[in-house]
C-alpha cells in the first residue's frame, strides 16, 4: 500500500484461529502508537463478512483511506461494498488481501496480497502428522509470506 495512508483499517479473521489472531496482532504492530480499536471490524473468512465488515468500518469512519484484509475472500466482500458505496479502488482507498489465493488476480481491480507457500506449508504439514504419529513432539513452523502488489494498492 501507498505510504501515505493515514486511516488504515483492517477486517480479522476469526480470532479463534492462529491466522486471525497473528494477522491482528501484526496489523496492530506496525500501526503501534497509531492502532485504533475502531478501525477494526471481524470476520469469518467468507465473503459475505468481508462485505458486512467494510460497511460496517465505513459506517464507523467514511475517511479510511486503506484496509488490510485477512483474506483474498473477505477482500472480495469488501470490494464489493466499496464498488455499491461509489468508492474507488484504489483512487479513495486500497484494498490488500491475504493468501495470494486464485481470485486475487480475477478481481476488478486485480487485488494487491500475501502469497503464502501452500505447497511449502502441505509438505510441512504430512511431515509433522507423520512426526506426531511416530510419537514425537509436534513443532511450530512459520513460512516466510511475499508481497504480490497488483492494482488495488
Amino acid at each position: 500500500m501507498r505510504r501515505n495512508h493515514r486511516r488504515i483499517a483492517t477486517i480479522t479473521g476469526p480470532l479463534d484461529t492462529p491466522g486471525g489472531v497473528q494477522r491482528l496482532q501484526g496489523y496492530r504492530d506496525e500501526l503501534g502508537a497509531g492502532f485504533d480499536e475502531q478501525l477494526v471490524a471481524h470476520g469469518d473468512y467468507s465473503r459475505a463478512s468481508g462485505r458486512r465488515a467494510m460497511a460496517e468500518l465505513l459506517d464507523r469512519d467514511p475517511s479510511i483511506d486503506a484496509v488490510f484484509v485477512a483474506s483474498d475472500l473477505m477482500a472480495a466482500g469488501a470490494l464489493t461494498t466499496l464498488a455499491g458505496r461509489g468508492l474507488s479502488v484504489p483512487g479513495d482507498i486500497a484494498v490488500g488481501g491475504f493468501d495470494d489465493s486464485g481470485l486475487a488476480e480475477t478481481l476488478q481491480p486485480a487485488l494487491t496480497t500475501m502469497r503464502q507457500p501452500f505447497e511449502r506449508i502441505s509438505a510441512e504439514m504430512v511431515r509433522l502428522l507423520t512426526d506426531l504419529i511416530n510419537g514425537q513432539q509436534p513443532a511450530a513452523v512459520t513460512f516466510p509470506t511475499t508481497l504480490i502488489p497488483r492494482s488495488s494498492t
